[in-house]
C-alpha cells in the first residue's frame, strides 16, 4: 500500500459538484492498494498515519502526531499512486490492486483509521474526485507498506 501524505490547513474532496469530505487542520492521504497488499499492510499504514510525526511543536517542525494535534484526516482512495513509471512514458498501473480488492483493503484502511479518537473523512470509491488543499508547509511525505523493514519496526 503506498500512500501520500501532505500535511494541511484545510483539504476537501468534492463529486458531481458535491463536497462529500472536508477537513480543518491535520492530513491528507492519497492511498493506494497494490495487488500484493494483505491485511497486514492495512494493519501497518493505519498505525503509521496514525503515528507519523508531522506537526510542529514550538522549534521542532517534526514532533507530534494527528492525534497530538487533535487533527483530521482526509483519506481519498486513489489507485494511480501505484502506477509505475519507470519505463516508458505511459504509466502502468498494473501494480494497483483490482478495484474489488482494492475497495475490500481501503474499506478496511478507513474503518482502522476511523476507529481511532481522529476524525476522518473520504472521498467516494471509484469516483471522479476534484480534491483541494491548502499544503501546511509544504510537508508530504510518501509512506510504502512494502518497504517495511520488520514487522516490528517502530512507527
Amino acid at each position: 500500500m503506498i500512500v501520500v501524505v501532505q500535511r494541511v490547513k484545510q483539504a476537501s474532496v468534492t463529486v458531481d459538484g458535491e463536497i462529500i469530505g472536508q477537513i480543518g487542520v491535520g492530513m491528507l492521504a492519497l492511498a493506494a492498494v497494490h495487488a500484493s497488499d494483505s491485511p497486514g499492510d492495512v494493519d501497518w499504514m493505519a498505525r503509521k498515519l496514525l503515528s507519523l510525526r508531522m506537526f510542529a511543536s514550538g522549534e521542532r517542525a517534526y514532533e507530534l502526531d494527528i492525534t497530538e494535534i487533535a487533527g483530521e484526516i482526509l483519506l481519498v482512495s486513489n489507485f494511480t499512486v501505484a502506477a509505475e513509471t519507470q519505463k516508458g512514458r505511459r504509466p502502468s498501473l498494473s501494480l494497483a490492486a483490482d478495484p474489488q480488492k482494492g475497495r475490500r483493503l481501503f474499506d478496511e484502511l478507513l474503518a482502522a483509521v476511523s476507529a481511532s479518537s481522529v476524525r476522518v473523512a473520504t472521498g467516494k470509491f471509484q469516483a471522479d474526485m476534484a480534491v483541494s488543499l491548502i499544503n501546511d508547509g509544504p510537508v508530504t511525505f510518501l509512506l510504502n507498506s512494502q518497504r517495511k523493514i520488520t514487522e516490528q519496526q517502530n512507527v
